[in-house]
């Protein structure tokens, strides 16, 4: 099991949320809810910032930073190492956004031709 996904279900069952419910929340299956919490691969930027909201728990909680909970939410409080944890996640996050905008307008070529 990795460690975001221990971490992850440790605060799932210590706020008596079911995996079903979590998976309710994800818009996935419980199965495939149970794999996210084995396989970090599975993590995507959109998940994992719906786990946080979910788990009401700051991004860092997840990557085993518990010193910086109070931190601003725009990066200007965070250390330089979480910062960086931080940057990444905005930039991927960016990336997905800008992969399905290009997805988008390729199926809106294919529906007008």
């Amino acid at each position: 099991m990795n460690l975001i996904g221990q971490r992850i279900k440790k605060l799932r069952e210590e706020r008596n949320i079911t995996q079903e419910a979590m998976a309710k929340h994800l818009d996935v299956t419980q199965s495939n809810y149970g794999r996210l919490e084995k396989d970090d691969r599975r993590l995507n930027v959109v998940k994992l910032l719906k786990i946080v909201h979910i788990l009401d728990v700051n991004i860092l909680t997840l990557f085993g930073d518990t010193s910086q909970v109070g931190m601003v939410a725009n990066g200007e409080n965070f250390t330089p190492s979480n910062k960086e944890v931080y940057d990444i996640l905005v930039e991927s996050l960016r990336s997905e956004v800008q992969h399905l905008k290009d997805e988008i307008s390729f199926l809106r070529v294919i529906v007008r031709s």
